[in-house]
């Protein structure tokens, strides 16, 4: 996503934090007294909120503006991951190419590549033969190695078992449905099931950081930001790999798991940041720890599943963040109608609880709507995602449309 920058008072953060940490503000998720709406006739419904994610760990926003205010990317981890102790680093990830859709894994040639069996450990140089492509494609149990001039394949040896590309002489280029994308380390054709290949990144951490980190911070942000970013992106991806998504790959390349984009989207800045924090992580109980992050935590992080993801306050996270730290939307009763359409004619809102954080008792748990058909109980993140809300963090207010005047 891009973000743009525009630096707030320290005064408006500075009142932020002290609502924020006010005793209404603390504990978990509880059942507080009922708030309601009434929504008579024709209503506009704004909804009014804070942050954007879950709000678990690492504010990426936060981080930004904890580093504009002087802290270390040390102090800052530190800060949204408490009681989790510093570790190192290190070996492969294997990740999932969700873009390559196809059968095959077809790479551009060039000299250098090399062809590798996963059964034998065994790896055998392409030859200086006319081809424009090489691909794996399976044949079997085993894999056929193949090549194009861009008229028909013709195949040069069968692999026996799964097999991987490698190069010794710069990133390999992936040719997927969606267009051309490179890569550093192996290119895996591997079964989940049998009939059917999927590709898989076989890659160091740290050049797969080089593909996460810009994606998922902008690389020209405050170096402590960046490298904050890259601690908890190693951390997460460690995790990943001792609680792996499937039995070929240890995580996805999407937000699903954290966005990856290869070679492509390397940043020199990022990479320094990235080198900067080298083989850094965080372990809890001898163990990595699962540093969750996301864009905005809107003033207050939520309390997640381990012990130092911690609900708290958070003074940074205004201090550079226009867009999340508070956002408004407004949407029609028709709208909640149409998305939930058991209810009839929307007649009411009410929210039953909270979790502990904000000004306003904290994100949405439980709510409902209520109409002339029934009530529909939902969450507050059944609500954010169907109507597109930033966080679950919100609340409402009402506005009688006049008699004539349009809808949205």
């Amino acid at each position: 996503m891009t973000l743009t920058r525009t630096a707030l008072a320290l005064a408006t953060s500075a009142a932020l934090l002290s609502a924020l940490a006010s005793p209404a503000a603390a504990g978990d998720r509880q059942r507080r007294a009922v708030e309601t709406w009434t929504t008579p006739g024709s209503t506009a419904i704004t909804i009014t909120g804070h942050g954007y994610g879950h709000g678990h760990g690492l504010s990426q926003y936060g981080a930004q503006g904890a580093a504009l205010q002087g802290l270390t990317w040390q102090q800052i981890v530190e800060f949204y991951y408490p009681g989790t102790t510093w570790g190192e680093v290190r070996g492969k990830v294997r990740v999932l190419i969700t873009a390559d859709t196809g059968r095959d894994v077809q790479v551009v040639a060039r000299p250098g590549i090399k062809v590798g069996s996963l059964a034998r450990n065994r790896t055998w140089r392409l030859p200086s033969l006319p081809a424009r492509k090489w691909r794996l494609v399976a044949k079997g149990q085993d894999t056929l190695v193949q090549r194009t001039t861009g008229s028909r394949w013709r195949t040069w040896k069968r692999v026996p078992g799964e097999a991987e590309f490698s190069s010794r002489s710069g990133p390999l280029t992936l040719v997927t449905p969606t267009g051309r994308h490179s890569y550093r380390g192996t290119l895996q054709s591997v079964s989940p099931r049998q009939g059917k290949r999927q590709t898989v990144n076989r890659v160091g951490m740290e050049a797969y950081l080089r593909g996460v980190v810009p994606q998922e911070v902008p690389a020209l942000w405050q170096p402590a930001a960046v490298s904050a970013q890259s601690v908890a992106a190693r951390t997460y991806a460690a995790f990943e790999r001792s609680h792996p998504s499937a039995g070929h790959y240890d995580l996805c390349d999407t937000s699903q798991c954290q966005v990856y984009g290869g070679v492509d989207v390397e940043h020199p800045a990022a990479t320094d940041a990235i080198r900067a924090t080298a083989k850094q992580g965080l372990t809890y109980d001898g163990r990595p720890a699962f540093t969750q992050f996301s864009a905005s935590n809107g003033g207050y992080s939520s309390a997640g599943s381990m012990p130092y993801l911690v609900a708290q306050a958070d003074p940074y996270d205004a201090v550079d963040n226009p867009k999340y730290s508070t956002w408004t939307t407004t949407v029609d009763d028709t709208v909640v109608e149409q998305q939930w359409p058991a209810v009839g004619d929307l007649t009411g809102i009410e929210v039953t609880t909270r979790d502990g954080n904000g000004e306003w008792g904290g994100r949405v748990g439980d709510m409902a709507f209520i109409g002339t058909a029934g009530t529909v109980r939902v969450t507050g993140d059944d609500v954010r995602s169907a109507l597109g809300l930033s966080s679950s963090w919100f609340t409402f207010a009402v506005t009688p449309r006049q008699k004539g005047q349009a809808r949205q």
